[in-house]
């Protein structure tokens, strides 16, 4: 272990050895790294501290990199002691990507190994690392969006390990296929692209623009991506944060230079689509992003078969090249993974077979435990988004009613980010309600 400081903070880094199949426990294992975080005013007395396990959103993401006591974490390290949780494949853990996987085999096995990096093997890592870091004693679980699903997966699996759990935008349906998901979720990123455009009407003839140069022209993008009216569209996935329309509107307002050639896409906005639209950092978001809502023929669900392309072609206002040709707004798609990504971004064409063999599996395991959610007895307190643009609200709330004891805070004031946009504000409603203190 390295510990470091950081302006108020010490951290110290954890690297844990835990099976990459849990059924297997004497079998193949992997490496899940974890950051330890705690206020520096504390840290000679940190082993009094209770501890809070933070599990980022994704799937496939990190957990966030903080520079001092941003965000949430500057009110958890008050009373906490934070593990900062690499979920297997991400980050610092063992990692899973283009450039690793094919040690695993064909695509067939690669997806085979995949099929262990879902919320439930997530949860059995997080149980075998708190048994060892807490000396047993249970911790209170922190789950932003994706993190959210793993921590409803928790409840259902191992409540014991839970003294509380805290959910921010990410409370999932408890029987929802991935169809389901999808049908829910465009109407709603239609709500997102109107509010867009009712704030910069500019940017329609702007959006236009653009998408017709990429349906005339093959466009290319640092570092190799193609840039295709649809995957130019996926920048909507921006308009699910708080400040998410700003930053839409600013990437698009000067998009055009003069070229001795004709007005062509300009390298710093060809550069600032491809930060905001390369899966390089990220690939298992891609690749496991429909598994996250598959739980098997057991729940009436078979294989998620590229739901959220399949469902697409039910809302044809998304079609761009439709919208080109008549005179409305082409719209933005939002979290949704489609099979060009894998033909478009480097970082995942060579993952498209195992991608496929993932979109056709069908002996997906359920992922919660309605009855054992409805005789809850660990506290729990969810922020719930008013419109939340990644996470249905309505399914949401019925989760939350299913969760004995669960005490909801339902609010417009923040977005799908709003755990790291509202400050500690959030954190402290969350701690406040499974303490009854609200």
């Amino acid at each position: 272990m390295s510990t470091y400081r950081q302006p108020g903070l010490v951290l110290t880094d954890h690297r844990f050895t835990v099976p990459l199949d849990h059924a297997r426990p004497d079998g193949e294992t992997i490496e899940v790294y974890g950051r330890e975080v705690v206020a520096s005013e504390k840290a000679a007395h940190r082993t009094g501290l209770p501890w809070l396990l933070y599990l980022e959103g994704g799937p496939g993401f990190g957990a966030r990199r903080f520079i001092g006591p941003q965000a949430w974490l500057g009110r958890a390290v008050r009373e906490f002691r934070v593990l900062l949780l690499d979920q297997r494949g991400t980050g610092r853990s063992t990692p899973a990507n283009r450039q690793t996987l094919p040690l695993r085999g064909t695509p067939r096995q690669q997806a085979d190994h995949l099929a262990h990096f879902r919320a439930d093997s997530i949860v059995k890592d997080c149980e075998l690392i708190r048994r060892g870091l807490t000396g047993g004693a249970p911790w209170t679980v922190l789950g932003q969006s994706f993190g959210g699903f793993c921590a409803t997966n928790y409840l259902s699996t191992a409540p014991e390990g839970l003294a509380a759990v805290l959910v921010t935008g990410g409370l999932p349906s408890l029987d929802a296929s991935a169809d389901d998901v999808y049908r829910a979720a465009y109407p709603r990123v239609l709500r997102k692209n109107t509010a867009h455009y009712a704030r910069y009407p500019d940017d329609v003839e702007r959006v236009r623009r653009i998408a017709a140069h990429l349906h005339e022209h093959e466009v290319t993008l640092p570092g190799g991506a193609r840039l295709t009216p649809e995957a130019f569209q996926s920048l909507g996935i921006l308009l699910g944060g708080g400040s998410g329309t700003h930053q839409l509107h600013l990437l698009l307002e000067d998009a055009f230079v003069p070229t001795p050639a004709g007005p062509a896409l300009s390298d710093a906005f060809l550069e600032g689509v491809r930060a905001e639209l390369s899966y390089a950092g990220h690939p298992l978001y891609a690749v496991l992003h429909e598994a996250i809502y598959a739980q098997g023929a057991t729940r009436g669900h078979g294989a998620t078969d590229w739901a959220a392309e399949r469902v697409r072609a039910e809302f044809p206002a998304f079609d761009a090249a439709r919208a080109l040709d008549g005179d409305g707004p082409v719209l933005f798609t939002g979290e949704s993974v489609h099979p060009w990504h894998f033909a478009t971004d480097p970082a995942l064409r060579p993952l498209r077979e195992t991608a496929e063999h993932l979109a056709a599996r069908t002996d997906w395991t359920p992922l919660y435990d309605p009855a054992r959610l409805a005789a809850n007895e660990v506290p729990v307190a969810a922020a719930v988004y008013h419109d939340d643009m990644y996470v249905d609200t309505a399914h949401s709330l019925r989760t939350a009613r299913a969760i004995r004891g669960l005490r909801t805070w339902v609010t417009d004031e923040f977005e799908h980010d709003g755990v790291r946009a509202g400050g500690p504000r959030v954190l402290d409603r969350l701690l406040a309600l499974v303490r009854d203190e609200v």
